[in-house]
């Protein structure tokens, strides 16, 4: 159990150039496995993967050459959850905001840490409510590990080793240089 008195003060883990390199990362993956990403479906689920799909998006662009041709969406998994009847509070509910038809689209589902793999399977799940896509690749910004679920990314930025009772969160801002993830205790019992 997580005792005031023994809660570790968060620290910045990764820093905006730390940042920067895992979107390149994933960038260069993307584009190793597919050379045109024309046509591709980048998803990003809410709050987490809004503004990294973006990045993402600027970074294949920048490997490229030009400005790919894709077409991109914000997922709300809130209804998805499995966790409703453990959480203090009703979580925010957010527009899911996919406007084009993902029927054998190619679909890159972004989301900035994976940890347990629960999000990323409502995630899943909530793709497949609206039709059937041809395939669905992951990329994350963090793997911290930990999964419960039979659940792996196909694209990592960066890969942070945890104990179960830490968290990783994610700050990415408008200016690119004023991002940062902090490694810090839980906020429940574990």
């Amino acid at each position: 159990m997580i005792t005031p008195a023994s809660r570790q003060a968060p620290k910045i883990c990764y820093n905006a150039g730390h940042i920067a390199k895992g979107i390149d990362a994933i960038a260069r993956s993307v584009v190793a496995k597919r050379p045109d990403p024309d046509g591709l479906a980048i998803i990003g689920i809410h709050t987490g993967g809004d503004i990294l799909l973006r990045r993402i998006i600027q970074a294949i662009s920048r490997r490229i050459g030009r400005l790919p041709v894709v077409d991109v969406g914000l997922l709300d998994i809130s209804f998805y959850r499995d966790d409703w009847s453990r959480l203090s509070q009703a979580p925010t509910v957010r527009a899911t905001i996919i406007p084009f038809d993902i029927d054998e689209r190619h679909i890159l589902l972004v989301d900035d840490v994976i940890f347990t793999g629960r999000t990323i399977r409502a995630g899943l799940e909530a793709i497949f409510s609206l039709g059937r896509p041809a395939s669905v690749d992951l990329a994350v910004l963090v793997d911290r590990g930990h999964r419960e679920l039979p659940i792996q990314p196909n694209y990592v930025g960066l890969t942070l080793p945890t104990q179960l009772q830490q968290s990783v969160n994610v700050f990415l801002h408008e200016d690119p240089q004023a991002d940062y993830a902090l490694l810090e205790d839980a906020k429940y019992s574990v």
